[in-house]
């Protein structure tokens, strides 16, 4: 029987024999830049099972002498071999990363968390809906719904930046694009002339979207207001509150459910999610207190 549309991903152990609060030392492979404020860096797992991760899970990665911080796995979840995070310059800690090339030495800890529930969403229309370096987080959902196309019904990516300079892996979604077995629409909040795509927040997006709303299962990433208006235009839709999953990241500092930084109700986002069924935290996503 398959699970639930609520379900979440199991999460995968960290590497065994590895205390989950003890960075382990690791190296960049390849660093490149993705837009003006945005990088990525391949990181070279540390041993057997060091590149295992499961879909919608992160790492903690530190700056030594700097700081820690949270970033999403971004890469193929199908590719052990290869640890891809995408990382936006934000602060003293990614600015420290960002600093970093071919060969410079990072702390590592993970994976973490609960990932995108691949397994109740097959046989289900699925539409995936990012906001800006958010597609980082989706991306490895992607890879896993192409590597087991025929699992699934219809595919689609829904995606917005704030300009056409700031599209994430855009040569990536521009191949993408060129399948017949994925939908991928692209949204830009402003752009000039040159620019001849869909303009506008990408929730305008979703009636484009070729989707069954019975039989749909929704994963959306992005800031909390571009979540908050997607879930509002998905159930508007018809698509149930139970098939919506949303990715959260409140303040995690621990990642093992210790500091209790991140609670989030009677949840912690690093252990409990980062990905939550929509129908789970309904009843206090919108609450400031929280």
């Amino acid at each position: 029987m398959a699970p639930p549309p609520d379900a979440v991903a199991p999460a995968p152990a960290p590497v065994t024999g590895a205390d989950p609060l003890i960075p382990r030392v690791a190296r960049i492979r390849t660093r490149r830049r993705e837009t003006g404020d945005v990088f990525t860096i391949d990181i070279e797992p540390d041993g057997p099972g060091g590149g295992v991760f499961a879909a919608g899970q992160f790492n903690m990665l530190t700056a030594f002498g700097v700081g820690e911080v949270p970033i999403s796995l971004s890469g193929d979840p199908g590719d052990p071999s290869r640890l891809i995070h995408t990382i936006r310059d934000v602060g003293a800690v990614t600015a420290a990363l960002g600093r970093l090339k071919k060969g410079g030495l990072i702390g590592l800890r993970g994976p973490f968390g609960r990932g995108w529930p691949m397994e109740a969403a097959a046989g289900r229309d699925v539409v995936l809906v990012a906001g800006g370096v958010a597609l980082a987080p989706l991306r490895p959902a992607l890879y896993r719904l192409l590597a087991e196309r025929e699992r699934y019904g219809n595919v689609t990516l829904l995606y917005g930046a704030r300009s056409p300079d700031d599209i994430l892996y855009r040569r990536e979604l521009e191949k993408l694009r060129r399948r017949f077995d994925v939908d991928i629409e692209v949204t830009v909040d402003h752009a000039g002339s040159a620019w001849h795509g869909h303009v506008g927040v990408v929730t305008t997006l979703i009636p484009r979207a070729a989707i069954e709303p019975s039989n749909t299962v929704a994963f959306i990433c992005g800031p909390e207001v571009m979540t908050r208006f997607t879930i509002m235009a998905l159930r508007e839709a018809g698509v149930a509150d139970d098939a919506i999953h949303i990715a959260m990241e409140r303040n995690m500092k621990c990642a093992a459910g210790f500091c209790g930084r991140c609670q989030f109700g009677g949840d912690f986002v690093c252990r409990d999610g980062p990905v939550f069924p929509y129908a789970r935290v309904r009843p206090i996503l919108h609450l400031k207190e929280i």
